[in-house]
């Protein structure tokens, strides 16, 4: 590909929820910049991860799933605000990949692909979970299936999980983005603030841990964020709070004597530690505040954006 060293642009990473769009996002860029559990909704933010590569440089954009029309009728102002997120990411890119999961389309996955379409992109088929597909027979009269009737730039079976696929993909959105120099510098790997990821990888355990139970009724606030030197080691000390909309929320976060509490804090401050290439101190607190998940003023509040 000529002049592929000058390419840079942005793509939307779009698809129904739980098909593995932040896993794809964070293969790509080579770092935990997106969230994940197995829990539909974990995304809640469009979020930018930059892949840079010799070849040039893909800014993606990752949203959360596009829900349906009776989950837009339904649902709370936070799904409402999701699915304007997802819709607005569609917004000044070049083009769109869309994610689905191998061996299965249904409505919702006819849903991303309508908004695309109405968007004029050029739309990359991603069918993720290839390694799942017992019989390997079968992926490709899937695919045309699929394809029939439906326009694609490319289709392109991989496992964004174990990171087999990765490399024709890449060549397939350079070539659909235009010549230009990077818009961020290579060792930067998201548009989100160290504060903004703290607070997403201790939601990112309460998605795991407690899905189950409180799978949509948690978010979390990062109250402090400071950054310290002890000696040549860098620290970073971090106050967070989990906020649930009931008191009987709260003594299920927090657990028997703390425990489960403690257990979150534990394994996000490992997440956190990883990425950050630093100490952590992080202390966690539980506070109720009802109704915010259908409050968009509170959501506003607690950063959410649409």
């Amino acid at each position: 590909m000529n002049n592929q060293s000058q390419r840079s642009g942005a793509i939307a990473v779009i698809g129904r929820p739980n098909v593995g769009k932040s896993t794809l996002v964070n293969a790509l860029v080579g770092a935990k910049v997106s969230i994940t559990s197995n829990r539909p909704q974990t995304t809640r933010h469009r979020l930018l991860g930059i892949a840079t590569f010799p070849g040039g440089q893909l800014q993606l954009v990752d949203t959360p799933g596009i829900h349906g029309e009776q989950g837009k009728r339904s649902g709370k102002a936070m799904n409402r605000m999701m699915n304007r997120a997802a819709r607005g990411a569609l917004e000044g890119v070049d083009a769109a990949v869309l994610v689905i999961e191998a061996g299965r389309w249904d409505a919702e996955d006819g849903l991303a692909f309508d908004a695309l379409r109405e968007g004029g992109l050029p739309v990359v088929l991603v069918v993720n979970q290839v390694d799942k597909i017992k019989d390997k027979g079968a992926l490709l009269p899937f695919i045309a299936k699929v394809s029939d009737g439906r326009e694609f730039a490319a289709v392109h079976p991989l496992s964004a999980l174990k990171r087999k696929g990765l490399e024709a993909l890449v060549d397939t959105l350079l070539g659909l983005v235009p010549e230009a120099a990077p818009q961020f510098g290579e060792d930067e790997i998201t548009d989100k603030s160290q504060r903004f990821l703290a607070g997403e990888l201790v939601r990112e355990q309460l998605m795991r841990q407690l899905g189950e139970e409180l799978p949509y009724a948690t978010t979390v606030e990062v109250e402090k964020f400071e950054e310290d030197v002890t000696g040549r080691q860098l620290v970073y000390r971090i106050d967070a709070v989990v906020w649930v909309e009931r008191e009987g929320q709260k003594a299920i976060v927090i657990g028997k004597g703390g425990e489960r509490l403690r257990e979150i804090g534990t394994r996000a401050r490992g997440q956190m530690e990883r990425l950050f290439d630093a100490k952590v101190f992080l202390q966690t607190w539980v506070r109720v505040r009802e109704g915010w998940s259908d409050d968009e003023a509170a959501l506003r509040s607690l950063g959410y954006h649409d």
